[in-house]
């Protein structure tokens, strides 16, 4: 990787557009690749970038470099790549013929597996697995807003020396793993409550501050959990409480939990799940790379995932148009009684 890397974004949605963004704003050569709308919006009105803490940063418009085709792709250093995880295959393939030798791709998506797809498709390439921990919401006219706190992570690679100090100097230090795969787990299973978060259309403070919602999670963390352990795979540890005791937590009263849970309500009282934003604006969500994870795992070690796959199956629902109004009291006693009709 050059001395002084380009940086190119593959997917200015949401997520690609602050990542990136922040990293323009603080000096990193940084261009974008997005579709039609974003790149339209961006060109109007720049980007302007914010989080939950305070931090306040803008790129003019004229000087974010973003365009719909690949070009790109034929100078960058390094590539984020920032697509939902079922366009993953697409990117390998518009990659593929483009990267320049020595160029390094970064996935940073949901889901477990879309490194292990690009690396098939990006033989003889340096492809690694990231993880973006935190929510960023789209506020129209180029501005997107962290609503919660978390440190980038990634698949540890000495590769990425030279760019350590452009995301330093963003705000967004990359914390490296050597077992990203147990950080992965780890997200995956607070992620699971970006389905409950659609189904709640509720502000995220607001659903994890009532005790039915949160005892919904506690269903879906647990069986995970317990799917996890007939797998033979150890979440990392995320937070001052091993995964195993969050469950728990998530079951006390409301009083308790505020105290108890301090950190987890750090949100801006706005923010919602990206699951929610999907189903919103009317587009597929990615709860396949999420609860049907859990429930995929499930299968393939021969036990069953009967929360996670209602789940499952209620966002689909809501995807056809059949978005029910749930309670979490509501919610909470279709999930047992998922739990009761199909025991593990």
């Amino acid at each position: 990787m050059a001395s002084t890397p380009e940086i190119c974004i593959f997917g200015a949605g949401s997520i690609g557009c602050y990542v990136g963004g922040r990293l323009a704003a603080t000096g990193a050569t940084v261009r974008f690749i997005g579709r039609e709308r974003i790149v339209a919006e961006v060109r109007a009105a720049g980007l302007h970038l914010t989080d939950w803490q305070g931090a306040d940063l803008k790129v003019p418009a004229a000087d974010v470099r973003i365009d719909t085709g690949p070009e790109a792709l034929a100078t960058a250093d390094l590539v984020l790549v920032t697509v939902k995880s079922a366009a993953t295959e697409e990117a390998g393939r518009t990659l593929a013929p483009r990267l320049k030798p020595g160029a390094v791709v970064v996935s940073f998506q949901n889901g477990l597996h879309n490194a292990e797809v690009l690396r098939g498709l990006l033989p003889g390439r340096t492809v690694l697995t990231g993880m973006v921990p935190f929510n960023v919401a789209a506020q129209g006219q180029g501005h997107f807003h962290a609503g919660s706190e978390g440190t980038l992570e990634v698949e540890q690679h000495a590769v990425l020396a030279p760019v350590m100090d452009a995301f330093t100097r963003a705000g967004m230090p990359l914390k490296q793993h050597a077992d990203i795969v147990a950080v992965q787990w780890a997200k995956l299973l607070f992620n699971l409550n970006n389905a409950l978060n659609a189904l709640a259309n509720l502000p995220l403070k607001e659903e994890l501050s009532q005790r039915a919602w949160r005892r919904c999670l506690a269903l879906a963390q647990g069986e995970a959990l317990a799917v996890l352990g007939r797998a033979g795979v150890k979440p990392a540890k995320l937070t001052p409480l091993p995964p195993g005791w969050i469950p728990l937590l998530l079951g006390a009263p409301d009083a308790v939990f505020g105290v108890l849970a301090k950190k987890m309500l750090a949100i801006d009282p706005k923010a919602r799940s990206s699951m929610w934003d999907d189903l919103h604006a009317g587009r597929k969500t990615e709860v396949d790379y999420l609860n049907g994870e859990v429930v995929q795992l499930a299968r393939q070690h021969g036990v069953s995932a009967p929360v996670n796959s209602r789940l499952v199956e209620l966002i689909r629902e809501a995807e056809g148009g059949n978005r029910r109004a749930w309670t979490g009291e509501a919610l909470l006693a279709e999930l047992k009684q998922a739990e009761l009709a199909n025991p593990a």
